[in-house]
């Protein structure tokens, strides 16, 4: 079939502690104001790539890693970053390493609410 484009996917998780500067002087964040102060989270990864074939030229534990490998503390100590910018960080990673694939991250706090960030190579 001609007309297939296949991805693989490896998830992971990773314990970290963030805050949201906003919360404590944003009026319209005034329900979550005690989201300015550090709080931790268990943050859950979700890569998907794009591959060649069906034989994976990218093998499933070897990327997965290599992913986590990007992170070395035990505990991320992540000040204001989100999970937009977490996803905007391992793409640039991922890209460098893999270039001319498409990638998204998701990224999720608790497994709950999180972001996706797509890297789209365009066709030409």
């Amino acid at each position: 079939m001609a007309n297939l484009s296949r991805q693989i996917f490896v998830t992971f998780q990773k314990e970290g502690v963030h805050r949201y500067p906003a919360a404590e002087f944003d009026p319209r964040l005034e329900s979550v104001s005690f989201l300015a102060n550090p709080h931790r989270h268990m943050f859950h990864f979700r890569v998907d790539i794009q591959v060649g074939h069906n034989d994976r030229d990218i093998e499933f534990i070897i990327f997965k890693r290599w992913l986590e490998s990007l992170f070395d503390d035990k505990v991320m100590q992540m000040d204001y970053k989100s999970c937009e910018m977490l996803g905007e960080e391992l793409i640039e990673h991922i890209v460098k390493q893999y270039p001319n694939r498409n990638v998204s991250v998701e990224v999720s706090e608790d497994g709950e609410n999180g972001a996706i960030v797509y890297h789209i190579v365009d066709a030409e």
